[in-house]
């Protein structure tokens, strides 16, 4: 009897071991203090364990039963997959590999915004004022948060929090703002039907980060694209550029001498009427300062720009693009480019697809410090050419007459600045305007059979630094930059959402203004379409497959094993 109260002794101590090491733990986890008083209950429980093993190997050699071995490798097997799992959790909380699989890559930010938020020296936080958090949207932020520990979001609430709503204006639930420092932004509104967009986000982002506004300038007075709504207008692309930070205004030099001193691009956007002596001057001069030109001209037009065109050793053909391995939707007069020049504007575009109604070839010739670089290029002859009998209902290529492809429908220049203690001599001014003849009107190809997307989304960084000079931001560089496309009507209305068309325009006035270190366009991401459309008669067909033809040969064979093992 003494024996059996011994050995409840000794199991009794065993137990109090496990239950001082519990109670330790389980102060210091409520107190979140380990001090003193947790560490002196686990310490003991571990002496008491540590005890009683000891007697146990001493008085009935409990460490050499097989019982005992087994236990053990069992106990340590045990700890052992438990340290391996806690190590795995914790190496992947810290460090952690996604894949996306999806082909349009739906679930990866695009290089721009991961270079955006790489770079943000301030910190920024996305307010979602939701009471039920979207999986998507709340998978977009976290991927923004994990690029930079300055980005944060929250999801917030507004009944629950009607101070921080009132605070930031809020007026609908699903509005998402940005703040940064003291600065607020409302970035879009979500809902069931439209979800947090990458690319607003992203542009918001910019906006937010930035501090100046480049200022675009529309030439106007000689038949260009209006700017406001209407047909041939330029609308959504002068909304497009206010949506990333720049501010657009109509130009006209013959109210003005000379370019105004804060313009970062003066675009000359598909003159129909020459210009006047007085006009290209003023383009020449803001040129040789330093200023930034985008011109996009029209096939059978002279807008009187020669001059200018030559200083850059450009030169336009007013010969026609023909590009009859194009689009048959759209004709053999809208070349379709899916070959682009090395260049930061065109960077991207891989094999993308751009179109030009009507345009025509643009050639450069070697000039002494002026960089050329071509940016759109057609298909190669015998597929495009350029026509020289525009009349003609039946489009063939004539030896000695037409060009063979490929063509060059857009061009990149740049230069060093000239010195301003020698500016370049200005032709003299005359009043009266050079006549222009009329040109051949064309009729466009119809347009409708290509769907449309949304304009695209580009980011720009604008410079803070406003050194006190009589010229603008983007002249302050070393160097002048010249776009020269030969076609305008692809930035149009209706076309500028389409395709790349409106990264084309877009990029092109970023890389102007010299910020083409910075962010360029974001492709909005949408998922492919690959719904199958049947016919009535292919649906019919489908269905007596697969209710009549395949469980009748599944019972034909049955049939057939059936008599064969009888």
């Amino acid at each position: 009897m003494k024996t059996i109260a011994n050995k409840r002794l000794w199991k009794y101590l065993f137990l109090l071991g496990p239950f001082l090491i519990a109670a330790g733990v389980t102060v210091g986890l409520v107190s979140g203090s380990w001090g003193a008083i947790p560490l002196a209950f686990v310490i003991a429980g571990i002496v008491v364990i540590g005890f009683w093993l000891v007697l146990q190997s001493q008085q009935n050699q409990w460490w050499g039963r097989r019982s005992t071995q087994v236990g053990a490798n069992a106990l340590i097997a045990t700890l052992a997959m438990l340290t391996i799992l806690g190590l795995i959790n914790f190496l992947g909380t810290r460090y952690h590999v996604r894949t996306d699989l999806t082909e349009t890559q739906l679930f990866t930010l695009a290089p721009q915004s991961r270079e955006l938020v790489h770079s943000l020296k301030q910190p920024v936080k996305v307010w979602v004022f939701d009471s039920s958090p979207n999986s998507i949207d709340r998978e977009l932020l976290e991927n923004y948060r994990q690029q930079s520990s300055k980005f944060q979001y929250e999801y917030v609430d507004p009944q629950a929090r009607p101070g921080l709503a009132e605070k930031f204006g809020v007026k609908d639930r699903g509005e998402v703002y940005l703040e940064s420092q003291n600065r607020r932004q409302l970035v879009q509104v979500v809902n069931g039907n439209e979800r947090l967009s990458e690319v607003r986000l992203t542009n918001r982002l910019q906006q937010m980060t930035s501090s100046t506004q480049a200022k675009v300038y529309f030439l106007q007075g000689h038949g260009e694209h209006q700017l406001t709504a209407g047909e041939g207008a330029i609308s959504q692309a002068v909304q497009a550029l206010n949506d990333k930070n720049y501010t657009s205004s109509t130009l006209n030099l013959t109210e003005k001498s000379t370019v105004p001193q804060d313009a970062t691009v003066v675009v000359v956007d598909g003159p129909k009427r020459a210009l006047f002596d007085s006009e290209v001057s003023a383009l020449q001069d803001y040129s040789n300062r330093g200023g930034n030109l985008l011109l996009m001209i029209d096939p059978n037009t002279d807008p009187k720009l020669n001059s200018l065109l030559t200083d850059w050793g450009v030169k336009l053909d007013n010969r026609l693009a023909v590009d009859i391995a194009g689009i048959q939707e759209l004709g053999p007069a809208v070349p379709v480019v899916t070959e682009y020049g090395k260049h930061p504007i065109t960077k991207d575009f891989k094999n993308g697809i751009s179109f030009y109604p009507l345009a025509r070839a643009v050639d450069t010739q070697p000039l002494a410090g002026v960089q050329a670089t071509p940016l759109l290029l057609t298909k190669p002859y015998p597929k495009s050419w350029a026509e020289s009998d525009q009349k003609s209902e039946k489009l063939e290529f004539h030896e000695g007459r037409d060009r063979k492809g490929p063509l060059t429908l857009g061009v990149a220049l740049s230069r060093k600045r000239l010195d301003k203690a020698k500016p370049a001599p200005s032709k003299s001014v005359t009043s009266t305007p050079t006549p222009s003849s009329k040109p051949t009107t064309l009729t466009s190809p119809t347009l409708s059979a290509l769907p449309t997307t949304k304009p695209t989304k580009v980011p720009i960084t604008q410079s803070t630094a406003t050194p006190p000079s009589p010229l603008s931001p983007a002249q302050n560089a070393t160097e002048s930059r010249m776009v020269v496309f030969g076609n305008s009507d692809f930035a149009t209305d209706g076309l500028f959402g389409q395709q790349l068309n409106g990264d084309v325009f877009l990029n092109s006035v970023t890389w102007l203004s010299q910020q083409d270190q910075q962010l360029l366009s974001i492709r909005p991401k949408e998922a492919k379409n690959r719904r199958i459309n049947l016919t009535t008669e292919q649906a019919r067909l489908l269905t007596l497959l697969s209710l009549l033809v395949l469980p009748l040969i599944g019972l034909t064979a049955a049939g057939i094993l059936w008599w064969r093992r009888k």
